[in-house]
């Protein structure tokens, strides 16, 4: 069926920025980064419409932000950002987080140059596709966690993956809030979602979830790529997973709940998907509690697989992981709501900054960029299409003045999923990516044509102006050797 777009005026601001100017109920105004190509595009998405429904909710303060990767979703745009103040009847929206919670984006560096791993990497894909299980539902050959096991997940993150031997005790340094949200509520966690959550630790998913194997290309900071190991020709490795079940289940009970809630408070939604309430409230309490609870089980399912890709390089290669220096670079998440501190209107005030499809990117001398980068500031990884490149950039202060330090996430699609894999038809998927010198394992190919590269953006266009616009800053490319799906 299709949607149905409703129209907003939109006023060009510069070539990078444009406004969505106060009508109607909005209490804020939107700004979207695009530059005018892309703008084209998602005038007509419906994502222009979701900025300012989001713009409506009580509480919002500064603007309702879409990113240059934006596109629709649920509720909140895929690619959006805004930050609600509790002092003022600001909300807490599962909306706004996403379904799946702490979704986020890992990477790892080692010695190896390409030359070495570009002749082994079929070796190298089959392993990995036996050490982390990928696609829909139940992880094939994965030992189930007990209930109190799963509990336990939920309130220690990657620590706890770490305290089972799973990894370094120095990767929690550069782990997005050290991989561990405090507040965390297990007894808000239905016995459904740690039901789900058993036997998926460690696992990819599907969708567009991605382990990824590939190297640095191309430099443009050389002195931040080399304080982050990521010289020209090193080898790393991108994770791209989250919550899994246990996450979606989360989102999934407290939608009713928050409808419900919304009512009981007397907030009017432009869209039930919007579903809130009062961050202060009992039910937006319960689902805070929940939703960090799901973000420690995905801080330590990331970190599992990163421990499987060492254990897998060390095999093929008959060297310790430390020897090959495998290190993690950082961790960062783009599906969560977070109280942080910002500065509105001259004041600095605690706000809770939803981020649906959109990055941290603190700026250099932040306290909650590890230390080993605080003068550089955040790390951020900018996946893009499975046939091209992704980037990594360091977060501005411009991210933390304009965008309450956030910036895009990935390339944002072009295609609905069913388009991609209509277009898809007759292809010898396998084939065409080799072609490229690209090996691809996947549980099923109906994902990988899902996941074409012509049903995304080029985000080395969206990536350019998130540069531009100083909400990022670019430091190096990443392409492609091996790829890993659901």
């Amino acid at each position: 069926m299709k949607r149905r777009v409703a129209e907003f005026r939109i006023e060009r601001i510069d070539d990078l920025r444009w406004r969505i100017p106060r009508c109607g109920a909005m209490r804020v105004e939107g700004l979207i980064y695009a530059s005018a190509g892309m703008m084209d595009e998602i005038r007509g998405s419906g994502a222009v419409a979701q900025v300012a429904n989001v713009a409506s909710l009580p509480g919002i303060v500064g603007r309702s932000i879409g990113m240059p990767d934006i596109h629709w979703g649920y509720g909140f745009a895929i690619g959006g950002v805004a930050a609600f103040d509790p002092a003022r009847g600001g909300v807490i929206s599962p909306g706004g987080v996403g379904y799946d919670i702490n979704c986020g984006v890992r990477l790892h560096r080692s010695d190896l140059s390409v030359g070495e791993v570009r002749p082994r990497i079929a070796a190298l894909m089959d392993d990995l596709s036996r050490r982390i299980p990928a696609g829909i539902g139940r992880g094939h050959g994965t030992a189930a966690l007990t209930t109190r096991e799963v509990r336990d997940v939920l309130v220690r993150g990657a620590e706890w993956t770490v305290s089972r031997g799973h990894g370094w005790s120095e990767d929690l340094a550069v782990i997005e809030d050290g991989g561990r949200l405090a507040g965390a509520d297990p007894g808000q966690v239905s016995a459904r979602a740690v039901e789900r959550g058993r036997n998926q630790l460690g696992t990819v998913g599907s969708g567009n979830h991605f382990v990824e194997v590939g190297f640095v290309d191309e430099v443009y900071d050389g002195a931040a790529a080399g304080r982050l190991g990521l010289e020209e020709g090193t080898v790393t490795v991108l994770i791209h997973s989250g919550s899994r079940g246990l996450g979606y289940q989360v989102c999934d009970d407290y939608l009713g709940l928050m409808l419900r809630a919304a009512g009981h408070y007397g907030i009017d939604l432009p869209d039930r998907q919007l579903a809130c309430a009062p961050v202060d409230s009992p039910e937006g309490r319960r689902y805070i509690g929940a939703m960090r609870a799901a973000a420690n089980y995905a801080f330590a399912s990331r970190q599992m697989m990163g421990h499987e890709v060492r254990r897998s390089f060390a095999g093929l290669f008959r060297t310790a992981a430390r020897d090959l220096r495998m290190s993690l670079v950082y961790d960062v998440a783009h599906n969560n709501a977070k109280a942080e501190r910002h500065r509105v209107g001259g004041k600095e005030r605690e706000l809770w900054v939803h981020r649906k499809g959109a990055t941290r990117a603190f700026p250099p001398g932040h306290p909650q960029v590890p230390g080993a980068y605080r003068d550089l500031g955040q790390p951020v990884f900018i996946p893009g299409d499975m046939g091209r490149y992704s980037f990594v950039l360091l977060g501005t202060e411009g991210a933390f003045t304009e965008t309450f330090g956030s910036t895009c996430h990935g390339a944002g699609r072009r295609k609905s999923r069913r388009k991609a894999k209509r277009d898809a038809r007759g292809r010898d998927l396998a084939r065409d990516f080799r072609r490229r010198g690209i090996e691809v394992r996947a549980s099923s190919m109906g994902t990988v044509a899902e996941e074409l590269p012509e049903a995304y953006k080029d985000v080395a266009d969206v990536v350019g102006v998130v540069d531009r616009a100083g909400i990022g800053r670019r430091v190096v490319r990443l392409r492609p050797l091996g790829v890993l799906k659901g």
